[in-house]
């Protein structure tokens, strides 16, 4: 039964950062193409400055994942 908990708690941890993290790029993206649309002469920072956001929301998905499979192998 402990074992399933463990199981459980790695699933929940890895599916509740990637459904945040799915949240924060849709939204990031969709506020950069609003910038875009309304400044294009800038949508190179634009887009430089999303793909840096981007970066650090996976890189908190990516955590959680080492989060889940630590709890799977290391427990």
């Amino acid at each position: 039964m402990e074992r399933g908990l463990i199981a459980l708690g790695a699933a929940l941890a890895i599916a509740v950062a990637a459904g945040a993290a799915a949240i924060g790029i849709g939204i990031a993206s969709g506020k950069a193409f609003e910038a875009s649309a309304r400044q294009p002469e800038i949508s190179g920072k634009i887009q430089a400055t999303l793909l840096t956001a981007i970066v650090f929301i996976e890189a908190t998905a990516i955590y959680a994942l080492v989060v889940s499979l630590l709890l799977v192998f290391a427990f």
